[in-house]
């Protein structure tokens, strides 16, 4: 029987997902010690948390390739964009916890301007981040084009229906 839980757990843990998705409420007031640093802006001017100019802009950060932007970020980070690391919420989460070591695990040196670490919420944090910039965009124009399609659809269904009558 023993055994039997034993490989129960093992096997439920391993058939959840790899990365838990974090909450963009609770992200936006763990961001709250980030903003020291860092701050989130649009393009356009629009000021969505007003912080610090020691980090940079977060705005639009998912989907964005690492260590590009309007920003003097390290070499390593600038390296690992090289490389191809392209922001998502995991290694976002997974850069906050532990910048430099992030940093390492990818190959590169650990040098990195980002010194603090965020001890709980990184999941959060990159949820919420993911609510700024071209990702979130896309995403609602993705929303508004199935939601678009769906009533041309629906249209060209009532058009079809009554062009049948009318035969």
């Amino acid at each position: 029987m023993k055994h039997l839980v034993t490989a129960t757990v093992t096997f439920m843990a391993l058939a959840a997902p790899a990365f838990a998705a974090g909450d963009a409420d609770e992200g936006k007031s763990v961001f709250g010690k980030c903003k020291s640093c860092h701050t989130i802006a649009a393009p356009d001017g629009e000021v969505f948390v007003k912080g610090g100019r020691t980090g940079p802009n977060l705005y639009g950060i998912v989907g964005q390739t690492a260590g590009t932007g309007d920003f003097r970020y390290s070499k390593a980070l600038v390296s690992a964009g090289e490389n191809g690391l392209v922001w998502d919420e995991e290694l976002i989460a997974a850069f906050v916890t532990d910048p430099r070591g992030f940093l390492k695990e990818q190959g590169g040196d650990n040098k990195t301007k980002m010194t603090f670490k965020l001890r709980k919420g990184g999941e959060d944090v990159a949820a919420y981040l993911a609510t700024f910039g071209a990702v979130a965009a896309t995403e609602e124009g993705d929303a508004m084009e199935t939601t678009e399609a769906t009533e041309g659809e629906a249209s060209n269904d009532a058009t079809t229906e009554g062009e049948a009558a009318s035969e």
